[in-house]
């Protein structure tokens, strides 16, 4: 206890008296709140809290079931690890849900009590750790929004366990525990009758309500009408609103056509039911004067002033010459993803209307046919999930990623025979599980994605035999099956519907509270699809429950580009995207995952191979259609595609990969050209250093500039200031004399053997050479150099945060050994055997420490080193074997406090994570703690090293710690 005492109280003076004192760390006094544009939620407190204590007290007024729901997964591993837990909540105001305490209930680890009587409203939160308490206390109830999403301030501090404020603590709360009534079966049956009156009184009042107010665009709806508008007021005759699933597509619409009032109006849908509500929509929004009716089937309504059909009907000839070719004055298109069909091309081609608004939410298309194309490019507005889901459109969603069953000893993957992915062990375990995360009013309507026909029909057998309530439907099903099933579902009288993929778009069953997820994920497009299904808001539906039973898939890394939005299929971001859990879900969403299947989800997105070709080319070819032109690599960043230095890696430049993909001739460029951009691209522009791209395209720009105004750009845009030694380690690598290539046998220099040099400096001016200025001649080749450059910048800006910079390194941002001394101001890239886990560089100003956590077994017995993290800001490290306390580079890691020396610290998980390391901060030596140690070498012979603790500055973020160590 004594070092942690040391560090309490060092935290304590900083957190209380002077900010300035280095100590910041796991004892920190820490203001807790929800901030969006920070990625904090006073949720992910307390997800850390429980997943690190020995004993918890919550102390809160109000309990909701979307609340346990995002903390279901960290109580149940709390349970299963047998730690104890007391809850103490209110009956005031008969707020906190009866379900909520169900579900609390039920957990054996947890004593739950309910304040029946008085004023308590208390919102704390304690939790005893090996060695303190963990106090946060302050506004946030134990509700979704609390914890996510609203203004809140909660004060978290840690006391040991001798300490007053602990002692106190506990008093408090086991005096009002013990005043507490115990939450039994009985009180409980009392209490629902209380609560579901309440429930109905307030329903009613919404309902009432919502009649009577105007029905009116949202924020996004009224920037996509502005946007349309501009469209039309520029000539265009055609627009694509890209909206996610429950976004109120056909509102929109029908805002638009009530602002343009067309005389004849015209809408396409391909099912007569989606065309029914479609016309209850307009006709809500426009009142009766207007004239509407169906046209599908044996409805013919063509004398009235708007028109609802069907695809399938009026794509016929004997149909469209019913209507002349100017009948329309506007037409919409829905699911316009559907549109490059015949029937569809039919109506388009055949009608010749003032204003045509296409409406999808999944405009991408892997048949190669472009949506983008029939509307002439032009996307008026874009509402995808997460813009929706940050802006209260659709429901929220509360996602478990759960690890599947393991059958004979495997776990269920999709190659498996029939009979085990329906063995009845599977089906208990499903049951198991869907009853534990359950929905959010204890009544479920679930829609189950399996992974064939015949599993869709043989678990819905199984479940019915255990007393559910279920169908199953295919693509044979007929029109009335399809009715009766949907109706049956809304109506309460029917649990779930299985099915295999006939769900994934053009059906609306609004009261879907559960989602079940029985199959491997192959399309983040039909993930979304599906997750769609049970978005749309209802007066009713509090959130969305999603349950992904996750087995040994190789394309599990599509579930954090799905869920999270991000297709850059960037690994490191997928990574941290995971680690992160609910952090960067917008509102109250959550994204939860158990262990297993997080790790499965790790091994995917290490094993995948992210840049396959045919995968570059479908994101290339997707962005081209869009844009309809050829891409840049900033086109992929603004549209927030695919990573583009993918493009690069796969094929040394993106003009190169251009020049394969669109089967371009290089007959502009030289050999040596070709190679300039290769070396650009893979040795300047990769975003880990901003000063070469800015100085290169102040070339590209201009012919030259002072030394003296770039300086004080850096320090105006990005708030430090440049050395002169990094100056000339700029000019140095922009004429590529700091990497090397190997050249008959041996390694070199780029520019000893292409005699490539781009820049000069004359004391204050930076200038182009005579070279560079003729290359930049060549259009084609300026056009992409500066295209790259661009990509650097951006990326970069976009990483770089001021406090989390230091000295010429982000925060978590990942380097190779190469750029780590290149940012070094070293001179040359100095070989990988000479530098392995350290080397101080040649001026004597920085070792850099790079460790590889996870040892490979194969690796030498002598260099299976034992590096570790004590806890977030205490790290243990080994020196290089054959190393005693008086060797030089040992006594000067010792010494660096006197002598300077800079200890930067790169850690990467293992080798699956490639070539790079995540720049952790910057290491102190804990001066007593330098001890020679011995460990064996691949003879089983005793070898020396030096064992050595540092504390970091600062201490590691929990999400990056929990992946390293973990």
């Amino acid at each position: 206890m004594d070092n942690n005492y040391d560090i309490l109280l060092n935290n304590l003076k900083s957190g209380f008296i002077d900010k300035d004192n280095y100590s910041k760390g796991k004892y920190s006094p820490e203001l807790i709140y929800n901030n969006r544009d920070e990625d904090k939620k006073v949720l992910t407190t307390l997800i850390n809290e429980l997943e690190n204590c020995k004993e918890f007290w919550f102390s809160v007024a109000f309990i909701t079931n979307a609340g346990v729901s995002i903390l279901i997964n960290a109580l149940r591993e709390l349970e299963e690890k047998g730690v104890k837990g007391k809850i103490l909540t209110s009956q005031y105001l008969n707020f906190t849900q009866p379900i909520a305490l169900e579900r609390i209930k039920a957990l054996t680890n947890i004593e739950l009590k309910i304040s029946t009587s008085g004023n308590f409203h208390s919102k704390g939160y304690l939790f005893k750790t090996k060695d303190t308490y963990n106090l946060m206390i302050g506004s946030s109830n134990l509700t979704d929004s609390a914890l996510s999403t609203n203004k809140e301030w909660n004060l978290k501090i840690s006391a040991t366990e001798n300490s007053s404020i602990g002692i106190q603590v506990i008093r408090e709360f086991e005096r009002e525990f013990e005043l507490g009534v115990d939450v039994t079966s009985s009180y409980l049956k009392k209490y629902k009758l209380i609560w579901n009156e309440k429930f109905k009184h307030e329903n009613k009042l919404k309902y009432l309500l919502k009649e009577s107010k105007n029905i009116t665009p949202n924020e996004m709806q009224t920037k996509a009408l502005v946007s349309i508008e501009k469209l039309r007021n520029e000539g265009q005759k055609k627009a694509l609103l890209i909206s996610a699933t429950g976004t109120g597509k056909t509102y929109l619409s029908a805002f638009d056509v009530k602002r343009v009032k067309p005389k004849r109006f015209l809408f396409v849908v391909h099912r007569k039911t989606i065309a029914q509500k479609a016309l209850e929509t307009f006709r809500n929004l426009l009142g009766t004067k207007i004239t509407m009716g169906l046209y599908s089937g044996s409805d013919k309504n063509k004398n009235v002033d708007y028109v609802f059909c069907t695809v399938q009907t009026l794509s016929r000839d004997s149909h469209l010459h019913q209507f002349k070719k100017d009948h329309f004055d506007y037409i919409v298109i829905d699911e316009t993803h559907r549109a490059a069909a015949s029937s569809y091309r039919n109506i388009m081609d055949y009608f010749t209307p003032d204003f045509i608004l296409g409406m999808t939410a999944t405009p991408e298309r892997t048949d190669g046919e472009n949506i983008y194309e029939l509307f002439d490019y032009n996307i008026a507005y874009k509402i995808r999930l997460h813009d929706a889901l940050e802006h209260g459109m659709i429901a929220p969603f509360h996602y478990y990623g759960v690890t599947d069953l393991t059958v004979d000893g495997t776990l269920v993957e999709n190659k498996m025979s029939f009979n085990k992915l329906t063995h009845n062990d599977r089906v208990n375990h499903i049951i198991d599980e869907i009853q534990f995360y359950g929905c959010d009013d204890g009544n479920i309507k679930g829609l189950v994605f399996c992974s064939s026909n015949e599993v869709s029909k043989q678990l819905s057998k199984a479940f019915n035999e255990r007393k559910y309530r279920t169908l199953a439907l295919t693509a044979d099903s007929s029109p009335n099956e399809r009715s009766y099933a949907i109706k049956a579902l809304e109506a309460g009288n029917l649990d779930y519907i299985f099915t295999r993929d006939i769900f994934n778009e053009g059906i609306d069953i609004p009261s879907v509270n559960q989602i079940v997820m029985l199959r491997p994920t192959q399309s983040a497009i039909v993930f979304v699809q599906q997750l769609g299904r049970g978005l749309r808001k209802t007066n009713t539906k509090e959130y969305l429950t999603v349950i992904d039973f996750i087995g040994n898939y190789d394309r599990n890394y599509l579930i954090p580009i799905a869920l999270y939005g991000d297709s850059s299929y960037n690994k490191d971001k997928l990574r941290r995207l995971i680690s992160k859990g609910s952090a960067l879900m917008p509102g109250t969403s959550t994204v939860n995952f158990d262990r297993i299947s997080k790790e499965k989800i790790f091994e995917a997105i290490s094993s995948s191979n992210m840049r396959l070709k045919k995968d570059l080319d479908e994101s290339y070819r997707l962005l081209k259609f869009e844009l309809g032109r050829i891409p840049k690599m900033i086109d992929f960043l603004n549209n927030d595609s695919r990573d583009p230095f993918h493009f690069v890696k796969y094929s040394k430049s993106y003009y190169n990969y251009v020049c394969k993909i669109e089967r371009l001739k290089n007959e502009e460029l030289s050999d040596k050209e070709l190679k300039l951009l290769e070396l650009f691209a893979l040795e300047i522009n990769n975003a880990k250093r901003i000063e070469e791209s800015l100085m290169l395209m102040e070339l590209i720009v201009h012919e030259s500039f002072n030394v003296s105004s770039f300086k004080k750009k850096i320090l105006s845009e990005y708030q430090y200031e440049v050395s002169d030694q990094t100056i000339d380690s700029c000019i140095l690598n922009l004429n590529f004399k700091f990497t090397r290539e190997k050249f008959n046998g041996k390694q070199i220099a780029p520019n000893d053997k292409y005699d490539v040099s781009i820049v000069r400096r004359n004391k204050n001016i930076i200038e182009r050479t005579p070279y560079l200025n003729r290359i930049l001649q060549i259009e084609i080749f300026k056009d992409y150099l500066l295209d790259n450059a661009n990509y650097a910048i951006e990326v970069y800006n976009k990483i770089y945060k001021r406090r989390n910079y230091f000295e010429g390194f982000n925060l978590y941002q990942k380097y190779s050994r190469k750029d780590v001394f290149r940012i070094l101001n070293t001179k040359e890239n100095p070989i990988a055997q000479n530098v392995g886990g350290y080397m101080i560089t040649g001026d004597k100003s920085s070792c850099p420490i790079f460790v590889n956590y996870q040892k490979e077994d194969h690796i030498s017995s002598a260099t299976k080193y034992e590096d570790r993290f004590i806890d977030p800001i205490t790290f243990e490290w080994m020196s290089k074997n054959k190393r005693y306390l008086k060797s030089p580079d040992v006594k000067a890691i010792k010494d660096h406090k006197s002598s300077g020396l800079r200890l930067p610290l790169f850690i990467k998980k293992n080798n699956d994570e490639g070539m790079e390391f995540y720049y952790m901060g910057e290491l102190e030596t804990l001066d007593d703690s330098f001890v020679e140690a011995k460990i064996a070498d691949d003879n089983n012979k005793m070898v020396s090293v030096v064992k050595v603790r540092f504390k970091l500055n600062p201490p590691v973020a929990d999400d990056l710690y929990k992946y390293i160590v973990q």
